[in-house]
């Protein structure tokens, strides 16, 4: 943790946005592939319809069609229009503040549940995507079974207020310095210094170094 603090002091937000619908439909977005892509796509998503009672005027087809180069469009478009008539209808176009509520809007599983309670209404929570999951096997800190193991593993570990902080670190810390694909292991400090033995044996064999 202390680590990740020098490195992150600041603590830059993934997806662009301006309140708790625009992360929603962004999180959502996201699934599958890069905050990079997204945070191209919602400005024009965003332009025509930046809240649930301009989005359920546009058609899904239509949402469709300006969200396409994110992936798996149509069940994505679909999802944006059905929450947002929920929204408007149980929520009085608000997004709720609690993980049963959103849970329950289509398109929205716990990961996305939790980064909105985090990044929207600061309510501790842990959401592990590919990053966490990855770094909290190379540290030793989880078994990489699953998401839901390591989201457990986590929230035991570090101090509860330390989550939201603390998750948005690591993904940076997994995309900047200890990547799935290019991983330079001179260039990742935490895991050189705490990783899984057999981690960094199957590194050292596969680079053919000594650490």
């Amino acid at each position: 943790m202390d680590t990740l603090d020098e490195i992150y002091p600041e603590i830059p937000i993934p997806l662009d946005h301006k309140d708790p619908y625009t992360l929603l439909i962004a999180v959502l977005m996201s699934a599958q592939s890069t905050d990079v892509r997204v945070n191209l796509i919602t400005p024009l998503l965003f332009e025509k319809a930046d809240n649930p009672y301009d989005m359920v005027k546009l058609s899904v087809e239509e949402i469709r069609e300006i969200i396409k180069p994110v992936g798996l469009s149509p069940a994505k478009a679909k999802a944006i229009h059905g929450l947002s008539e929920i929204l408007i209808d149980k929520h009085g176009g608000n997004v709720p503040d609690n993980f049963p509520d959103l849970e329950a809007l289509p398109g929205v599983g716990h990961k996305t549940a939790s980064v909105v309670m985090s990044q929207a209404f600061g309510v501790p929570a842990f959401p592990v995507d590919t990053h966490i999951h990855r770094l909290m096997y190379r540290w030793g800190l989880s078994n990489g079974k699953n998401v839901v193991q390591t989201e457990n593993d986590a929230k035991k570990l570090f101090p509860k207020n330390r989550w939201n902080d603390l998750h948005l670190q690591i993904i940076w810390y997994g995309r900047q310095y200890s990547p799935a694909r290019g991983w330079d292991l001179k260039k990742d400090i935490i895991t050189a210094t705490i990783g899984r033995k057999e981690v960094l044996e199957e590194y050292m064999n596969k680079k053919n170094v000594k650490l």
